[in-house]
């Protein structure tokens, strides 16, 4: 499964291809089986007079079919060159001036001439002034012009807006792919997502064009219960399946569950309405309900049942990117000690050997040193701790710090740790990366030096701000180029475990370095 997601891609270009690909093919197939309704006899002597009065003979092939081929190839042009040539080339430009953006209008506007151009060019063959062709659309959209050549800009504002809404889709798509492909957190289950919508729109539309070409129902009625119907059944199920099941997967009868079915249910049915309109069927109430009883009584268990024969999929796929960062992020963090164990040991052997020559200050180095590495090798393999055992790793920290500077009169180490903290519990190692980087950066046994630590809690919040002085950095400093993985594991274990819950801002004011970090914790 994992090989499997690494490699998932989003389909959605692909699957628009494919039913764009299909409508036109299906289109020039029906232009071709139209030719025994266009050749009756009836409607030849009646509805084509207008070519008699003209001195016109009538020809299928040549005043209806390779018109109609040639927009629908026309189209079908257009659509590849925007998908083909000027998105790739747009998504490619790594820097996206002014220029690349007239490009992109550029090749908007030309390909709106190029449209209007080819259907007025069809439309003179076609002649429609002289009978109405099934009502195909296409040119009645873009106006049809008798002499192009004499006008050669006829119908350009219709295709330029029809091109300017096209493009706004591309933006919208390309935008929803991009957010999907950088997401740390939920990719591989957002792209299952997309694929799932983009192949079931296939289908949705692929099924009665293929039907309405072939005749193979005739039944208007059957198109109207498949729209009202299949529309929201679709938009019930990908919600059911993807939103609403996951998030109460152990609760299979709950308040919170039922009432979401309801709301689901009823807000899709609502839209029987737009559907209705779609199929010209007038919005009869009695439909109406029974649509919402269909989605509530039948589409939803059958969802929740298609939901647990994929739920480990399903639940995997959406929880697969959080435990791929975390394990990363622990990866690196258990990579930057050396040997925990063994330096424990080791500490408590010199701490033994301090007291006993009587050095009381490396002693209570040592024993401070030692209640740390006793803390990563117990608190910190927990998901939460107590804020008590945090804090007491930010003092012996402190501490620590302290005695290594406390020879100098120039440094000022103040710390204000709130222990109204103690209630609440935390993600150990959130707050020490700061801390440590306040005093790797900010000391210096030349030069005044102040470091300024602060902690505060409520119900809620843990609020936590370090300050400290600047200093530039020595040219013959190893560390200089070197900014650590502390702030950075920091900041994907919060996008992990405190998503939309926290807030995290830190930079070099005036002469200070200051970092702040908000975390909702409960």
């Amino acid at each position: 499964m994992l090989n499997k997601t690494k490699i998932m891609k989003i389909r959605w270009r692909k699957h628009e291809f494919i039913i764009v690909s299909i409508l036109i093919f299906l289109g020039m197939i029906g232009d071709v089986l139209n030719v025994k309704h266009f050749t009756a006899p009836f409607l030849v002597d009646t509805g084509l007079k207008g070519f008699a009065l003209h001195h016109l003979s009538f020809s299928y092939s040549q005043n209806i079919l390779l018109p109609k081929l040639s927009v629908l190839l026309v189209f079908y042009i257009a659509f590849l060159w925007f998908n083909g040539i000027t998105v790739p080339v747009f998504l490619r430009s790594n820097k996206r001036k002014i220029f690349t953006y007239l490009v992109l209008i550029l090749q908007g506007v030309l390909l709106s001439y190029l449209l209007a151009i080819g259907v007025n060019v069809a439309s003179y063959y076609a002649h429609p002034s002289y009978f109405n062709y099934g009502g195909f659309s296409l040119f009645a959209i873009f106006g049809y012009n008798e002499f192009p050549l004499t006008d050669l800009f006829l119908g350009f504002n219709h295709a330029l807006i029809m091109v300017a809404f096209y493009g706004a889709y591309l933006s919208i798509r390309e935008y929803i792919i991009y957010k999907i492909e950088h997401s740390k957190t939920e990719k591989p289950f957002q792209t299952l997502v997309a694929n799932q919508i983009s192949l079931l729109f296939v289908i949705y539309i692929a099924l009665p064009a293929v039907s309405l070409t072939f005749n193979l129902i005739s039944n208007n009625f059957i198109y109207t219960i498949y729209f009202v119907f299949v529309s929201p059944t679709i938009l019930v199920y990908l919600t059911l399946t993807y939103w609403v099941f996951p998030a109460g997967r152990d609760k299979l009868f709950d308040f919170s569950l039922i009432l979401r079915l309801l709301l689901v249910t009823f807000l899709f049915t609502f839209l029987y309405p737009v559907f209705g309109a779609l199929t010209h069927v007038g919005a009869d109430g009695g439909l109406w309900l029974m649509s919402w009883a269909v989605q509530l009584l039948v589409v939803s268990p059958l969802a929740w049942l298609l939901f647990q024969q994929n739920k480990d999929k399903i639940l995997q796929l959406k929880g697969m990117e959080h435990r791929l960062v975390k394990s990363t992020a622990d990866l690196q963090f258990l990579r930057s000690q050396i040997n925990p164990h063994f330096l424990f040991n080791a500490l408590n052997t010199l701490y033994g050997t301090a007291l006993i020559e009587g050095s009381e200050k490396t002693a209570e180095g040592i024993q401070k040193l030692g209640d740390m590495m006793r803390f990563m090798l117990q608190e910190n393999t927990m998901d939460f701790i107590g804020m008590d055992k945090e804090i007491e790793y930010l003092r012996n920290y402190i501490a620590l710090q302290r005695l290594r500077t406390q020879t100098s009169t120039e440094i000022s180490i103040e710390d204000d740790l709130s222990d109204e903290c103690y209630r609440n519990r935390i993600a150990p190692m959130l707050l020490i990366p700061f801390v440590e980087n306040a005093f790797k950066h900010g000391v210096s046994l030349t030069q005044r030096s102040w470091i300024k630590i602060k902690l505060v809690c409520d119900e809620q919040y843990v609020n936590f701000e370090v300050r400290n002085s600047v200093h530039p950095s020595a040219d013959n400093d190893p560390e200089k180029n070197k900014s650590g993985i502390g702030l950075q594991n920091v900041k994907e274990r919060l996008l992990l475990v405190y998503p939309g819950r926290h807030s995290l801002v830190y930079g070099v004011n005036e002469n200070e370095f200051v970092a702040t970090l908000s975390v909702q914790v409960k």
